[in-house]
């Protein structure tokens, strides 16, 4: 029994000796890990800040057909019409919109409305979107 008990209290103070041993260790860094910490910095500034050109807006939706190449003559109408309006084409099966122009309210894209239902009588309106904004 004598014995039992002397292992026990052997084994117990070779762990204690080894947890302390544990404790004791210094750890070293690699300094290319600072450099890989900077370049992550760099990137999740440049991704952030991509998506903060994106923001609530406004365009004018155009037209609204199942006819792709009726669409895309519309679509080529607007780049010699207004090339500052830039044309976004969105295909939601089976029409095809098409939207222009980042506007971020209403009253900016008002006299746009007025211009482009000369050209396009049947459903010019202004609708929310996603809009891109230029870095200021």
């Amino acid at each position: 029994m004598k014995s039992i008990y002397l292992l026990t209290l052997l084994f117990c103070g070779t762990v204690y000796a080894q947890d302390s041993a544990l404790t004791a260790a210094s750890i070293h860094k690699d300094p290319r890990i600072d450099s890989l910490i900077k370049v992550q910095i760099h990137i999740n500034d440049v991704s952030t800040r991509e998506s903060r050109r994106n923001q609530p807006g406004y365009r004018i939706q155009v037209a609204n057909s199942n006819d792709r190449n009726k669409v895309f003559a519309i679509k080529t109408k607007i780049y010699q019409q207004y090339p500052e309006l830039k044309p976004y084409l969105i295909y939601q099966p089976p029409n095809y919109k098409l939207k222009v122009g980042n506007f971020k309210t209403q009253e900016e894209a008002q006299p746009y409305i007025e211009k482009l239902t000369r050209f396009f009588p049947d459903g010019v309106y202004i609708v929310p979107d996603i809009i891109e904004v230029k870095p200021e």
